[in-house]
């Protein structure tokens, strides 16, 4: 802790009078930082403000965190703000649950025009992070995890604990005799992070306690390199891509190195501290959309976002989803406007047409879930040919309002690989033959 100390009072320099915004849960890590900041402001006086979310998910005692926390603050003469997550809507629960948090956070910020904001992530995390965008692919920054300091313009988000591991935060809690709270979710596996945080990490850690400084430095040392490469970037970008719209005649004159740089430049400016949701797969789909012999075309990225071509222009739209039409990127888990469930497995029994399994050996990632289309065809399992969407829901008695929200699994060349529920594509794999995804619908 005595890192974390330092960091704020000799790096930072954090002084009489300051405002600090901190982001609480009540779990250990971010009590130990509020614990932490209540000593501070006894000895320099500043302003902390706990900012603290409750997700609303109907886990139990989400309500006794909040007025712990809450306790907490008044004895210790901390401003408290609490909001309350009314409902969802997103495809992806923790991508929403996060963006909301985050926006919460930043006009907390504003209204106490305070200078910074702190989160209690640490090594463990940093170390998790990475391993998760490794595994998956990511941009350089990507590949980085996180940032002790991030500045965001009028004010700055400190992690002061990412030199620090769990296990540091957790012993600091007993011996100060700080109560917390263990969210149970956090203990399941069917979280990609939950499985890196129980299995990897863990054997990182007998091969060397001290991996998560390792981990430091690497994040360290990719983000100086990317900075130096952004250098190069940021002279070409004012050519390429001017007023936010890429100029597809000047992006082919780029060297192949740089000219993908700048596109995971416009991605990272794009999601910003989202990049989880980036995998080299869109950074992939956007080069082959700009070396297309198309003069128009258009392929779909996270967050209900669109990159469209028009002959020598290239630009990215948000085009937020409705009830009546929608088309979702499969990452981990989305929630259907029809109320349904689309979740990735690691393993599973079932054979029904609620499971599909598929291999990209034969289906081009990532995979998408829209609608119905005017013309949709699936080549169905076990059949020769392809039969018409309309005419399985017809087959099946699916009324016409189920028919206008039902999903429709295809791939990024928008070929129907499953009609959830229904039908199963000459894609779907037997338990017995080689597949890259498994996809339930519930």
């Amino acid at each position: 802790m005595k890192d974390a100390y330092d960091f704020l009072m000799k790096d930072v320099q954090i002084k009489y009078g300051d405002t600090l915004v901190a982001a609480v849960s009540g779990g250990p890590d971010s009590m130990a930082l509020l614990h932490m900041l209540a000593r501070i402001k006894k000895a320099i006086d500043i302003e902390v403000v706990c900012a603290h979310v409750n997700h609303n998910t109907g886990r139990p005692g989400q309500l006794e965190e909040q007025q712990y926390v809450e306790k907490f603050c008044r004895n210790n003469n901390i401003i408290f703000e609490g909001m309350i997550i009314e409902e969802y809507g997103d495809d992806n629960f923790e991508n929403e649950a996060r963006t909301k948090r985050y926006n919460y956070f930043e006009q907390v910020v504003k209204e106490y025009n305070a200078k910074y904001l702190l989160t209690a992530h640490h090594g463990d995390d940093l170390i998790e992070t990475i391993l998760m965008r490794l595994t998956r692919g990511s941009t350089l920054r990507g590949y980085s995890g996180f940032s002790k300091i991030v500045d965001r313009g009028f004010y700055k988000i400190l992690r002061p604990f990412i030199e620090i591991t769990k296990q540091e935060l957790i012993d600091y809690n007993r011996k100060n005799r700080i109560h917390y709270f263990i969210d149970e979710t956090n203990l399941e596996d069917i979280h990609t992070r939950n499985r890196f945080r129980k299995y990897i990490v863990p054997e990182l850690k007998k091969e060397d306690y001290n991996v998560h400084k390792k981990f430091y430095k690497f994040s360290t040392i990719l983000l100086e390199y990317n900075d130096y490469i952004d250098k190069q970037v940021k002279a070409v970008i004012p050519k390429v891509y001017p007023q936010n719209v890429l100029n597809i005649e000047e992006f082919l004159k780029l060297e192949h190195v740089i000219a993908m740089k700048v596109i995971y430049y416009i991605l990272e400016h794009i999601y910003q501290d989202d990049l989880m949701l980036i995998t080299d797969n869109h950074a992939e789909l956007i080069y082959n959309l700009i070396m297309s012999k198309k003069p128009n075309a258009y392929i779909y990225l996270p967050n209900n976002l669109k990159a469209i071509r028009n002959y020598n222009m290239l630009e990215f739209v948000n085009e937020p989803i409705n009830d009546k039409e929608y088309e979702i990127e499969v990452i981990n888990y989305i929630n259907l406007p029809n109320g349904k469930n689309i979740e990735v497995l690691n393993k599973s029994e079932q054979t029904d047409n609620f499971i599909c399994r598929l291999s990209s050996d034969d289906v081009k990632f990532p995979l998408r879930v829209r609608t119905r289309q005017d013309g949709d065809r699936i080549s169905v399992k076990g059949m020769l040919g392809s039969k018409k969407i309309n005419d399985i829901f017809i087959d099946k008695k699916i009324s016409i309002q189920e028919r206008n929200m039902w999903p429709v699994v295809v791939d990024s060349n928008n070929t129907i690989v499953w009609l959830p529920g229904l039908k199963k594509s000459k894609f779907d794999k037997t338990k017995s033959e080689n597949y890259d995804i498994i996809l339930r619908y519930y």
